[in-house]
């Protein structure tokens, strides 16, 4: 495997089984390990174990282990509070990590935000001394999904060795997946708000959150999410906003719409500085809610929150 010694490096892994998924994930890893370099590795539960047992005790004490199932249910999570949280906790130091945020299952409402994501790993560590080990079932995923990795991939590396990929292009797909969010098939509640009606808000997001399977926690986490956004309305664009929300079979969906822009393509992906003000809003509500799609343009900007309805 070619070795990187400064910046980042950001690999695609497809594989079509266990053994052709292992005879590259455990040489990044030992190449790594010997290093002296702290990994990560952050897959779906089932690859999670296949690499901890076939790794042993080799990645005692310098590999963490974090099932992407649960940490990176929400796609918004996994740059700034799995992978930038990672590489922050050793700021001397190159750092490995085997992340795997797009497997069979993933909804198609939440493919959009990993396409996304995956092409955002390569501006916001550009520089940094980071490998990043992206491996994809390509036994099971569908041919595009597959066609759109090689695309946020500068490099494929499989058994045979690396290679550049032709068709790298991760800016063409962040804007494919930046469209207009499908309408809703049922009846929406609808509210204008401005600064003098942010209290409003709140109650508005309450009482049409009440019997929907939130708990009042859940509750509390939505009506957190949509002040951030109100908020960032009235202060950056334009003075108000509007809100909608409505149920589907497994979410409440909440949708922000004002007249702002997000012209930076890493807005609300990445952690803001300790000490730095401003910048947390987006981050907040990817924090908080279970999926969170964006539509921005020069004309305005969507962002539509998705809370799973059954209780938690």
């Amino acid at each position: 495997m070619e070795t990187t010694t400064t910046g980042l490096r950001h690999d695609l892994l497809l594989y079509a089984d266990v053994d052709s998924m292992l005879a590259v994930a455990l040489p990044f890893l030992h190449e790594g390990l010997d290093a002296g370099e702290p990994a990560l590795v952050a897959t779906p539960g089932p690859q999670l174990a296949l690499i901890r047992d076939a790794l042993g005790p080799a990645g005692d004490g310098m590999v963490r282990w974090t099932d992407m199932t649960e940490a990176g249910r929400n796609p918004g999570r996994i740059l700034p509070w799995v992978l930038q949280a990672f590489a922050d906790r050793h700021p001397d130091r190159r750092v490995r990590i085997i992340g795997e945020p797009i497997w069979p299952g993933r909804t198609v409402e939440e493919y959009p935000a990993c396409a996304q994501l995956e092409a955002a790993i390569n501006w916001a560590f550009a520089g940094r001394d980071v490998s990043v080990l992206c491996p994809y079932d390509a036994g099971r995923l569908d041919p595009g999904v597959l066609a759109e990795a090689r695309c946020t991939h500068p490099r494929l590396v499989d058994r045979a060795g690396t290679r550049r990929s032709a068709g790298y292009a991760p800016s063409a797909v962040a804007e494919r997946h930046n469209k207009p969010l499908p309408g809703p098939a049922e009846r929406v509640a609808a509210l204008r708000y401005d600064l003098d009606s942010l209290p409003l808000l709140r109650r508005f997001v309450a009482d049409h959150a009440a019997g929907t399977g939130l708990d009042d926690d859940r509750v509390a986490d939505l009506q957190i999410a949509v002040t951030e956004l109100a908020t960032n309305s009235v202060a950056h664009a334009g003075g108000a906003g509007t809100v909608q929300l409505w149920r589907t079979a497994r979410h409440l969906i909440c949708e922000i719409h004002d007249d702002g822009w997000l012209s930076d393509p890493l807005a609300g992906r990445l952690a803001p500085a300790q000490d730095g003000i401003g910048g947390r809003g987006l981050v907040i509500v990817h924090a908080l809610c279970d999926l969170v799609l964006v539509h921005t343009t020069a004309t305005g900007t969507t962002v539509r929150l998705h809370m799973l309805r059954e209780t938690r």
